[in-house]
Order: structure tokens, then sequence, then C-alpha cells
């Protein structure tokens, strides 16, 4: 398993309850259509927070880097209605910072992989 993790602020504190409506629509379908394997969303308790932690995060969980690819690639191509979905929740975040996270210590063992 991986997870893609998410630490976002929103432009409007104010709306954290419609981008936690707008997140489970987005997400929610997205498990659904068995595109990630699961996800949740949390929010900092109490305001209590240090250095770079945000008001959300949000864990995507995908089986594989593979799955992971999949996602992508599919969500290129999406439909009206699923960027529609995306564009609501999109539009209320004012920044994001990205992860990559697996269980550790794995089977593999690796801090990094190269051809070079």
């Amino acid at each position: 398993m991986n997870l893609y993790h998410c630490m976002v602020e929103l432009k409007s504190s104010d709306r954290a309850l419609q981008f936690a409506s707008a997140v489970d629509a987005w997400l929610g379908h997205l498990k659904n259509e068995k595109i990630i394997s699961d996800w949740r969303l949390l929010r900092r308790k109490f305001g209590l927070a240090s250095g770079q932690h945000t008001d959300f995060l949000i864990e995507i969980e995908v089986e594989s880097m593979s799955e992971l690819e999949k996602a992508f690639s599919l969500l290129s191509k999406m439909e009206d209605e699923h960027t529609r979905r995306y564009e609501f929740m999109h539009n209320l975040i004012a920044s994001i910072e990205v992860g990559l996270y697996r269980p550790y210590p794995d089977p593999e063992q690796r801090e990094r992989i190269a051809f070079l």
C-alpha cells in the first residue's frame, strides 16, 4: 500500500464543511470507481500544530505504484461531470503540499532506486 499524503490550506476557513463535502464527493467517487483503495480527511485539532502543518490532511490509499499510475491516467481522461466535482473541490484550496509514503519497514527496504 502507498499513501498519497496531501497537506491542504483553504482559501477561507469558514468553508471547511463545504470542503469536506466536496472532498467526499470527489474522493468517494474515485473509491466507488475503484480508482483508489481508500481515503480519509483529517483536520488539525484545536489549531495545534507546528511548522509546516496545515489545517487539513488528506490521505489517499493506492495498492501499488502501478495503481497510482493507472489512477493518474484515468484522471487525465475525465468526463465533464467528474471534472466539475474535482474543480469544485480544488477551487476551495489555497495551497497544497503532497508526498508519497509507504508502510515501513517494507520488503524492498530501498530508500532510493534509480537507473543512473
